[in-house]
């Protein structure tokens, strides 16, 4: 595989700043890198992990403060520029959706805005999801922009991805660019339309990687026996594959299982089958509970469209292919729910799972080709990505490349690591924006330090 160095901001630190910036909610730095590169020199930073703080003031000589709720804006020192990657969750898709009521995090948002209030720095970047752009029906987003447009910036947004500029990740996420100049001329960087590969933020076989579990290995092996056993004739489908689906025949369209036990008991559903076409004839409710998949036992009475459609989809592939599936299919029967489902994203690729980057969710098993890894998530050491055809983990420092952040220092502990890794804004994308924000409207003389 090519080898081409990956994507990584590389000038020196403070050479020559033309501008002050604040970095908040800094993580492990990503905008401080980026802005640094462009001219800036950082002020004031924020990050109420101590751990982190720690780890920002090693590597940036420059130690944040803690909690920004309990920072008064008009103690932030005066800057040009802001950058906030303010929490997600509130907002994420992955998460319940709670907005500005997440009691801890959903109201961060007007923090920054306080800090944009009292010090009108004339340029800000903002990082977040995509969802937000839809996040209660757009409410959300809505009410973002016209508190900043009151404030007298003018602001455009859009979402962008590393694996448009060069980064082998596709992390799309909603980037919200501010001015209190003119936006006419500022352009969104420009995809190279170049393709990447995982193989340039890899070392040769790391000593330090971690080695894939037995069980997960094990799992692996019996994917990778259901991939090479399906027949050449047999288009295998992008959607999610639930094997616990193959067999069933309870009720999902119109009711929902836990609907009929509710309304009729366990009798109910004798007529039926549940995981894998084991039938409920007879069974305890209990006993049906255990027999029935975990995606179904959501209470109410109607699953939602999506759920629906991914049910209807694997049975009728099972219908389809049961002559070859059958034989496999006990193999599944022994693995956590999470290990009976699939995702076949290498449609017209040899059909194995040991060429691909695999990644293990509670979704089930994804399985990616090596143009680019999946979104590195806040995540638990589980859920990253995985280089299969050396049967390991990516590392820390792998990962960090991801985020354009390979050089500086990570944290000592493994999951906090990859926890900060997942959290980071990628700073090769930020210097790009920060690059074309700045350059519009003859930005950079405006924003000189003074003497």
């Amino acid at each position: 595989m090519n080898r081409a160095k990956y994507v990584e901001t590389t000038a020196p630190i403070g050479e020559t700043s033309t501008f002050r910036f604040v970095d908040l909610f800094a993580g492990l730095g990503g905008f401080h890198r980026a802005l640094t590169e462009v001219g800036g020199a950082c002020v004031f930073a924020s990050e109420w992990v101590e751990g982190l703080q720690d780890l920002y003031e090693r590597n940036y000589g420059l130690r944040p403060h803690g909690d920004i709720t309990s920072i008064s804006a008009d103690l932030v020192p005066e800057h040009e520029f802001l950058a906030a990657g303010f929490p997600c969750q509130p907002f994420s898709k992955a998460g319940e959706q709670l907005g500005f009521e997440h009691t801890e995090q959903g109201r961060l948002f007007f923090n920054v805005l306080d800090i944009l209030k009292a010090k009108r720095p004339r340029k800000f970047i903002l990082e977040n999801v995509p969802n937000l752009l839809k996040h209660d029906a757009g409410q959300t987003f809505a009410r973002m922009r016209g508190e900043l447009e009151d404030l007298g910036y003018a602001i455009r947004a859009d979402r962008l991805s590393p694996h448009q500029f060069g980064v082998p990740q596709i992390r799309e996420r909603l980037y919200i660019v501010g001015s209190l100049d003119s936006m006419d001329s500022f352009a969104w960087p420009k995809p190279t339309g170049a393709q990447t590969n995982i193989s340039t933020v890899l070392d040769a076989n790391p000593a330090e990687a971690r080695a894939i579990p037995h069980l997960l290995l094990r799992c692996l092996e019996m994917w990778d026996d259901f991939l090479t056993s399906s027949p050449e004739s047999v288009e295998l489908p992008s959607f999610p594959l639930w094997s616990m689906e193959w067999g069933a025949d309870y009720p999902y369209e119109t009711t929902t299982p836990l609907e009929l036990l509710a309304a009729g008991g366990p009798e109910a559903l004798y007529p039926f089958k549940g995981s894998f076409g084991i039938s409920f004839d007879g069974m305890t409710e209990t006993e049906i509970l255990r027999n029935l998949p975990s995606h179904a036992k959501r209470p109410g009475t109607a699953y939602p469209r999506w759920k629906v459609a991914f049910l209807r989809q694997n049975r009728a592939f099972y219908d389809n292919n049961r002559k070859w599936i059958d034989p496999w299919l006990p193999r599944a029967m022994a693995f956590p729910s999470s290990f009976q489902k699939f995702e076949w994203n290498a449609k017209g690729e040899e059909r194995t799972v040991w060429k691909y980057i695999l990644q293990q969710r509670a979704s089930g098993i994804r399985l990616k080709r090596v143009h680019s890894a999946p979104t590195l998530v806040a995540m638990t050491v589980t859920q990253v990505p995985i280089i299969a055809w050396e049967r390991r983990f990516m590392t820390q420092r792998e990962c960090a490349r991801l985020q354009s952040l390979g050089s500086i220092e990570l944290p000592s502990q493994t999951g906090a690591s990859y926890k900060a890794l997942g959290n980071a804004v990628n700073a090769h994308v930020v210097r790009l924006i920060a690059e074309s924000l700045l350059a519009s409207s003859g930005a950079r003389g405006s924003a000189t330090l003074a003497a």
